[in-house]
């Protein structure tokens, strides 16, 4: 029985120490500038992170105590998480899936459509009290401001790796036929296209294409792509998991033999 429980208690000790890891990602996800301004992408990360921790606590209690009631919370507690992880990472591929992001002749970077993302991703990020904040929040923020600092020649600038913000809320789309004069000032063409877009974009620091739906494809661009990240983050931690729950269920199993046998 203590080799088993000693099995437990070690293999959740190890799992305790990874959970660490997963928190401080989502902490550095919410401290990334291109991040900030949406305050929902870190959570899940962390509360994934807090919940490892805590069941790999769990697991380490009931095993170093020989607490055969906890360790069989813990056992189902895992099972859950394993179930809850597998469907998390299901529907996160679903909605992350489509991809806005399309090339420009001449362009090194993506520019990006609006409509090419999932709806729901769209409805959330794009409802008209979210969209607010964000909004306000990235004209406060130095996303667009530091591309300035950099003083970008036209050909210098048409041939960087900007970010999908910078890219949809920092510019005017390329199809708008705008005159480059630095990153974030345009001379309006004499024919404008019928781009929406085209209209709405203004020189104005506070304003540039923060209304256009350009940013607010960039910022699902941006989500996009950091849930792709986050999302291998959570690949390993079922994976954990599942390997976790394997031997502890083994072990818990062979202390209910041996204790049997007595």
């Amino acid at each position: 029985m203590a080799v088993s429980n000693n099995i437990i208690a070690t293999i959740n000790f190890i799992a305790l120490i990874c959970s660490i890891p997963i928190i401080f990602t989502g902490i550095w996800l919410a401290s990334k500038p291109d991040n900030h301004c949406i305050r929902s992408l870190p959570w899940p990360i962390i509360f994934i992170g807090v919940l490892f921790l805590a069941l790999a606590l769990t697991g380490f209690i009931g095993a170093y105590w020989n607490k055969q009631g906890l360790l069989a919370f813990y056992l189902f507690c895992n099972a859950a998480l394993i179930v809850t992880g597998i469907i998390l990472l299901i529907l996160a591929y679903i909605v992350t899936h489509p991809s806005g992001a399309y090339s420009v002749p001449g362009r090194e970077y993506d520019e990006y459509r609006y409509m090419g993302y999932s709806e729901w991703l769209r409805d959330h990020i794009t409802d008209p009290e979210n969209w607010g904040s964000i909004k306000a929040c990235l004209a406060a923020s130095s996303v667009c401001k530091k591309m300035v600092w950099d003083s970008y020649t036209a050909p210098q600038f048409f041939a960087s790796r900007i970010s999908s913000l910078q890219s949809g809320c920092c510019k005017p789309p390329t199809v708008c036929g705008y005159q480059y004069v630095n990153p974030i000032t345009w001379i309006n063409p004499t024919n404008p296209m019928g781009d929406v877009d085209c209209i709405l974009w203004n020189n104005d620091p506070n304003q540039l294409c923060y209304n256009c739906d350009s940013c607010k494809a960039g910022v699902l661009g941006n989500l996009r792509k950091e849930w792709k990240e986050a999302n291998i983050i959570l690949i390993i931690a079922v994976i954990v998991l599942i390997c976790l729950y394997i031997i502890a269920f083994n072990a818990y199993k062979n202390t209910h033999k041996t204790g049997s046998k007595k």
